[in-house]
C-alpha cells in the first residue's frame, strides 16, 4: 500500500454535471441505502455545498443526507434545531435529512489510538450500507482546514463524540470540552483516529465510502464564523482514499498564486492542519502519495 499512489480525480469546473461525471469516475457503485454525508450549514452561513448543486447526484445516489448535531452551542446542537436549519438551507427539498444521534449513540472501536480509546457516532449510521463523504474544502478555525478527514471524524461524530475529538479523549461532555482543550497536535490527530474508526467500521461489515471535495468559496472560517471567500474557487477532488483526497486539495491551496491562497495558508499552518494527512497515513488510513487524474 506504502508504495502505490492513489488515484485522485480532478475537474476545475464546479457544476451539477461534473460532480455526477467525477462521481462516475470513481468507478464505484454505492449500493443499497447511502448516507450522503455534507455538511448542512450554520444558520446564518452561506458557505455551504447548496442543494442545487449536489442535488442531481444525491437523486442520482437515492440518498439520504446524513448529519449529526454540534458540540458548540448554536442552531444544530438539537435534532429539531438542526433539521429546520437544513430545511431554511433547501436540503429537504432534495433528499431526506436524517440527524443520526437524533436517537443516541454508539461506540465503535478506535484501533491502536494514540488519543481516543473509542467514538461516539449516531445509531443510525448502521441503516447505511455506504457513503458519499460529500465535503466542502475551506479553512478552519480549530482545525486549519477542513474536507474529507473532518467530514468523517467531527462530521460523522455525534454531539458528545464531537466533544470526545475536541478533548482528545479527555470527555465526552460537550459543557466540560471547551474548557479541556489539548494540545493541537493531540486535536488534530484525533480527528485522523475518528475518521479511521468509521472507514474500519464501515470496512469490517463490507460497506463502503467514497470521497469527494468541492473545493469552492473557499473562506478562512466556517460554520457560526463564516467569513467571505479569500481565493478563487478551484475544482472537485474525488478518490476513494480520503488522506489522497485531502492532500491534493491541501497542495492546491498551497500551489496556488492566487493573492487570497496565503490568507488560508496562514491558517492552515497556524493550526497545525497538514499535520492530519501523514498522521493519518501513519495509522493506515490511506497515502499522501497520489496520481492526479484531471477530467
Amino acid at each position: 500500500m506504502e508504495n502505490t499512489p492513489s488515484k485522485v480525480y480532478y475537474v476545475r469546473e464546479i457544476t451539477p454535471e461534473n460532480l455526477i461525471k467525477i462521481y462516475d469516475a470513481l468507478g464505484v457503485e454505492l449500493r443499497g441505502n447511502v448516507g450522503i454525508k455534507v455538511s448542512t450549514g450554520e444558520a446564518g452561513s452561506r458557505g455551504y455545498l447548496k442543494p442545487e448543486l449536489i442535488g442531481p447526484l444525491v437523486q442520482k445516489l437515492n440518498g439520504t443526507i446524513i448529519e449529526c448535531n454540534t458540540a458548540y452551542a448554536g442552531q444544530r446542537n438539537t435534532a429539531a434545531d438542526h433539521l429546520r436549519v437544513a430545511a431554511e438551507h433547501g436540503f429537504t427539498k432534495i433528499a431526506n435529512v436524517d440527524i443520526m444521534d437524533a436517537d443516541g449513540e454508539m461506540k465503535i472501536p478506535v484501533n491502536n489510538g494514540k488519543h481516543l480509546k473509542y467514538n461516539l457516532v449516531g445509531t443510525h449510521l448502521d441503516n447505511y450500507d455506504s457513503i458519499l463523504n460529500l465535503a466542502h474544502g475551506k479553512g478552519h478555525a480549530m482545525g486549519g482546514f477542513g474536507a474529507n478527514l473532518k467530514n468523517q471524524s467531527i462530521g460523522i461524530a455525534s454531539r458528545n463524540g464531537k466533544a470526545y475529538i475536541h478533548s482528545a479523549g479527555f470527555t465526552a461532555d460537550p459543557d466540560m470540552a471547551w474548557s479541556n482543550l489539548p494540545q493541537q497536535q493531540a486535536f488534530i490527530e484525533s480527528m485522523a483516529e475518528a475518521a479511521k474508526s468509521v472507514s474500519d467500521y464501515f470496512a469490517s461489515q463490507n460497506k463502503q465510502i467514497v470521497y469527494i471535495t468541492v473545493m469552492n468559496f473557499l473562506s478562512v472560517d466556517c460554520d457560526a464564523h463564516q467569513t467571505d471567500p479569500v481565493m478563487a474557487d478551484l475544482g472537485i477532488v474525488a478518490s476513494t482514499d480520503p488522506v489522497a483526497n485531502d492532500q491534493a486539495f491541501v497542495d492546491m491551496i498551497y500551489a496556488s498564486t492566487d493573492p487570497g491562497a496565503k490568507k488560508l495558508q496562514e491558517r492552515i499552518d497556524r493550526q497545525m492542519g497538514r499535520h492530519i494527512l501523514p498522521y493519518a497515513e501513519s495509522i493506515g488510513l490511506g497515502t499522501t502519495k497520489y496520481e492526479l487524474i484531471e477530467l
